[in-house]
């Protein structure tokens, strides 16, 4: 449906070319603003309609009454699932960490859900084989458990937006909760207007970010500067990847052609997991609820769990 919009926009009525660098760029600028935003007003809705039935100090006790353990398998689990990239994971973010759940935990499921799904698995399977593809998919679970782990030992929680402590901690102005159906739905409608309306410039900015980069870097480019075996492409391919946005359905032919130029494997995953899971466009829209000290905290533990899977696939293919 998205992709069949983004057709007759870029390709019907403006009618610029699919073969052109700025055909592809408009393409998937169309595709993923129409995309994350439907996403955003559906996720934002419907934790609108959960808090206005579940109050935010009874969505924190049912979290603290579970060892971290059993909510950490919970997100990772919620996040190899659900079939999104970095960008459409950010608003169930927004939504775990406005609801209260902890912050480490969270940001294990911001890292599982665009790096890990059973469609990226299936496609991985027949380019490289089930051993690597099992290898990759179990790397991506102990990157997204053990990197929020990391995350929480630095207390993140300093670092979030005020207007989020407000809401969970229910200091911000609110009227009484009206229980009623219409009720739940005038609070949810209402909570989509002021979460859509505070960041809705910086994806706006984000997706132009990945759509630039997608429309303006070819595939080719990436290959020719990775190939060979050397230490240093593995944080190269992670640097790279930064800016490239995309999920991991997406890159997977991106991947495959740089494993046909003779890129190393595990180059070729660091690369993958950069795009998937550490895109600049979803820092962007991430700044909105945390602050920059917590963005470079993300960035760098994402960078040295990926460079550290780049160099251990490398050893062992």
């Amino acid at each position: 449906m998205f992709d069949s919009f983004a057709n007759l926009v870029a390709f019907q009525i403006l009618r610029l070319s699919p073969e052109s660098h700025l055909g592809a760029a408009v393409h998937f600028f169309v595709m993923d603003v129409v995309k994350i935003f439907v996403l955003l007003v559906i996720v934002i809705y419907v934790m609108g309609l959960l808090r206005a039935m579940l109050s935010p100090e009874r969505v924190r006790a049912f979290v603290r009454d579970r060892p971290d353990w059993q909510a950490r398998g919970m997100a990772v689990t919620l996040g190899a699932v659900t079939p999104f990239c970095s960008c459409s994971s950010v608003p169930l973010f927004i939504g775990f960490v406005e609801a209260g759940i902890p912050l480490g935990v969270t940001f294990s499921f911001l890292i599982a859900s665009p790096m890990i799904n059973e469609v990226a698995a299936v496609i991985l399977v027949g380019i490289l084989g089930w051993k690597l593809a099992a290898l990759y998919v179990a790397a991506g679970l102990l990157v997204a458990w053990f990197g929020g782990i990391a995350m929480q030992q630095f207390r993140p929680e300093r670092w979030v937006e005020d207007y989020v402590w407000k809401i969970r901690m229910g200091e911000a102005a609110m009227p009484d909760p009206d229980t009623s159906l219409l009720g739940r739905h005038r609070y949810a409608v209402g909570e989509v207007k002021e979460i859509v309306g505070r960041i809705w410039r910086w994806v706006l900015i984000g997706i132009g970010i990945g759509a630039l980069f997608h429309g303006f870097v070819p595939a080719g480019w990436v290959t020719a500067h990775l190939g060979g075996d050397d230490w240093y492409t593995v944080p190269v391919a992670v640097l790279l990847g930064i800016p490239l946005y995309s999920n991991a359905t997406g890159i997977i032919p991106v991947a495959e052609a740089m494993l046909t130029k003779g890129v190393a494997v595990g180059t070729t995953l660091a690369l993958m997991m950069s795009v998937a899971a550490l895109s600049l466009p979803e820092m962007l829209i991430l700044r909105k609820v945390i602050r920059w000290p917590a963005l470079a905290l993300f960035a760098g533990v994402l960078a040295v769990a990926f460079t550290l899977v780049g160099w251990g696939f490398n050893l062992i293919a």
